[in-house]
């Protein structure tokens, strides 16, 4: 059987599957149920049998101690004979249809003073078929006798018999029934599954809503399909989003290029009369603006693949970070304001300087006089490093709008020189990595020019101990 599951049953198809392993089970439930069944009928009617024969063998003992013994003795029913015994085996008495001269148990099988249940030969009781023979002690210790009652099995042979043709019978016509059941259930169950294989199947991909049939019922077939709808959303909106980011992508890498070949063609059509250091000026310039952005979406891209935040390399002193990128700046615009403490976070130095570094560019571009940097805090189990402009600000609807990759404002925020929209999301993702979050904020509320201040929450970390 187990050969047959492995080779044959995997070729079906899932619904014909199901039914072999149902009717399978049904088989061999029922027959482990007929036998029990046909063993828990066959012990009753014997012990009915038993029954019988010992209530008429006690009453006939009972006689036998008072020595009122009739002849013949009184049977009730024609399906019982009774001999009574003495110890040389010689018949005392007898019911009016047993034998007188032979017991129906041989002196070998006897058991003086012990009950006793055989099975023997009918023909020894002048019955059809087996009988049942019982056997109680009677008499006195010094006259000592046997009662012997047979009872026919013939009924308990014919009722079994009656019950297993039964059972051969109904029972293929019952698995055929359950079988058909299954089949229309399996049927109805597997008719969900098939649709969403369907809905699956016309999906191609392209542009539009794309989504599986959710079946009525509240049950797993119907989980299935909310979550696989979910994830077809979640797909559609990364690929909404990788072809908007290939689109803003090549369209601010062909900016700096159509600068630098319009720039090209007309030196070449000016001839000796070019600016050829003016021109080189303007073709340095675009070229670094295209290397920050081929560099920007680089560092996306491995953002992207990355699918968890990998392990923090090591303690970061807040501090000290913040006096290395102040020190790329001239002071002013840019004020730096340090701890008064040492402020240990758990990160990449790298790239918590690149945070600090696109903060302040980005605040540097639109301030009006200058630009704070600072530590603040801890609030909790978090430290603050704040970078503040004297700007126009953000309005607070457009707050998690420019955090989202090319977005630009149509404000004084709009296309700059160097900018192309990636500087903030560059932080979102690495602030993230490193386990924080990065909020924007007035720095004056209710100001004409109210600022901007960006907020960037760092895991505390105990100062590490001296090695």
């Amino acid at each position: 059987m187990s050969r047959w599951i492995r080779g044959p049953l995997p070729r079906l198809g899932l619904r014909a599957r199901l039914l072999a392993l149902g009717v399978l089970g049904l088989v061999v439930g029922f027959a482990f149920g007929g036998a029990l069944l046909l063993g828990a009928l066959g012990w009753t009617l014997q012990r009915s049998v038993d029954e019988e024969a010992l209530r008429t063998a006690d009453a006939v003992a009972l006689l036998t101690a008072e020595d009122a013994l009739p002849d013949p003795l009184p049977v009730a029913g024609g399906q019982l004979r009774v001999q009574v015994v003495d110890a040389q085996g010689r018949i005392r008495a007898a019911s009016i249809d047993a034998d007188r001269l032979v017991p129906m148990l041989g002196p070998d099988e006897l058991r003086p003073g012990q009950r006793q249940r055989l099975v023997v030969d009918g023909r020894r009781a002048g019955m059809p078929g087996p009988v049942r023979v019982v056997t109680v002690p009677a008499g006195t210790p010094q006259e000592p006798r046997t009662v012997l009652v047979a009872k026919s099995l013939t009924d308990v042979r014919h009722s079994l018999h009656v019950v297993r043709n039964l059972l051969l019978v109904g029972f293929p016509l019952l698995v055929a029934g359950l079988g058909v059941v299954a089949w229309r259930v399996v049927g109805a169950t597997l008719r969900p599954v098939e649709q969403l294989r369907s809905g699956a199947a016309e999906i191609t991909g392209r542009a539009g809503a794309e989504r599986l049939p959710v079946p009525a019922g509240q049950d797993e077939i119907h989980r299935l399909a909310v979550t696989l709808n979910d994830m077809l959303d979640r797909l559609a909106a990364s690929r909404d989003r990788q072809r908007a980011f290939v689109a803003d992508a090549a369209h601010e890498l062909r900016s700096p290029l159509t600068n630098m070949r319009t720039e090209l063609e007309v030196a070449r059509r000016l001839g000796d009369d070019t600016d050829w250091p003016a021109v080189a000026d303007d073709l340095l310039a675009d070229t670094e603006r295209l290397s920050r952005l081929v560099d920007d979406l680089l560092l996306l891209a491995r953002l992207d693949e990355q699918d968890a935040r990998p392990s923090p390399v090591g303690p970061v002193e807040l501090g000290e970070l913040l006096r290395t990128v102040a020190a790329r700046y001239p002071s002013p615009p840019l004020r730096l304001t340090p701890p008064d403490a040492p402020r240990w976070v758990e990160g990449d130095a790298g790239e918590l300087r690149r945070v600090l570094v696109n903060l302040v560019d980005n605040a540097l571009r639109h301030a009006y006089t200058g630009v704070e940097l600072a530590v603040s805090g801890p609030d909790g189990a978090y430290h603050l490093v704040t970078v503040t402009d004297d700007g126009p600000g953000i309005p607070a609807a457009d707050r998690e709008r420019v955090f989202a990759r090319f977005t630009r404002l149509d404000d004084a925020r709009a296309r700059d020189a160097g900018g192309a929209g990636l500087g903030l999301a560059i932080v979102r993702e690495l602030v993230r990595r490193a386990g924080g979050t990065v909020e924007l904020a007035d720095a004056t509320p209710g100001a004409a020019a109210p600022g901007l201040r960006a907020t960037v929450r760092l895991p505390a970390l105990a100062e590490p101990e001296p090695e």
